[in-house]
C-alpha cells in the first residue's frame, strides 16, 4: 500500500481506450491509491471497446494543489477533450508543479495541447502521433515505457505491462 491515501486522478470522454484506463486504476489503486475518474461531466462514457466509465468527479472540479499525480489515457477521447481549457489548464499546473503525468498512446495530444512537451524530451505514444509529438520539439522514442523526467510515457495495449511498471516506480 505504498499509495495509501494518495489522490490520483485519470481523465475520461467518450471513446477512451478501456485497457489503458481499467489495467493503471487497478494497479494503482493496488498500491493504495484513490483513483479518480474525472470527465467533463458527470455522464456515464462508454470506452472504445464497450466497456462503461461513471467519472466520479468533473475535470473543472479538480484541483492540481490536492493531486498527487494525473494520467492520460489513450483512445479517441484525448482528441476531443484537449480542446477545453479546462483540461489544459490543470495537465499544465501539474507539469508545472513536477507532478507526476502518465501518458499512454494517443494521452501524447492532450500533452501537446496543453504545451508540456519541452524541447527535445523523449516521448512515445501510438504511431499515429509520432508526428504531432515531433512537430512538438519531442525525440520520439519507440520503447514500450519510460519515465522523462515528471512524464511517464507509454507507447500501446501490448506496452501497459511496462507502463504500469515505470508509472508505480515513479510515484513510489
Amino acid at each position: 500500500m505504498r499509495l495509501k491515501n494518495k489522490i490520483i486522478a485519470t481523465l475520461i470522454a467518450e471513446g477512451v481506450e478501456d485497457l489503458e484506463y481499467y489495467v493503471p486504476v487497478m494497479r494503482l489503486q493496488e498500491e493504495g491509491a484513490k483513483v479518480l475518474s474525472a470527465g467533463l461531466d458527470l455522464k456515464t462514457v462508454c470506452g472504445k471497446n464497450g466497456l462503461i466509465i461513471t467519472p466520479d468527479a468533473t475535470i473543472e472540479s479538480l484541483k492540481a494543489s490536492e493531486l498527487y499525480a494525473l494520467i492520460l489515457p489513450g483512445g479517441w477521447a484525448p482528441d476531443k477533450i484537449r480542446r477545453y481549457d479546462v483540461v489544459k489548464n490543470l495537465v499544465k499546473q501539474m507539469d508545472d508543479a513536477g507532478k507526476v503525468i502518465g501518458i499512454i498512446c494517443h494521452g501524447g495530444l492532450i500533452a501537446i495541447s496543453a504545451g508540456i512537451i519541452k524541447k527535445g524530451q523523449r516521448a512515445t505514444g501510438s504511431t499515429g502521433i509520432k508526428d504531432d509529438l515531433v512537430n512538438a520539439g519531442a525525440v520520439w522514442a519507440d520503447e514500450p515505457a519510460f519515465r522523462e523526467q515528471n512524464q511517464v510515457w507509454g507507447r500501446v495495449v501490448a506496452d501497459i505491462p511496462d507502463f504500469c511498471r515505470e508509472l508505480v516506480a515513479a510515484l513510489v
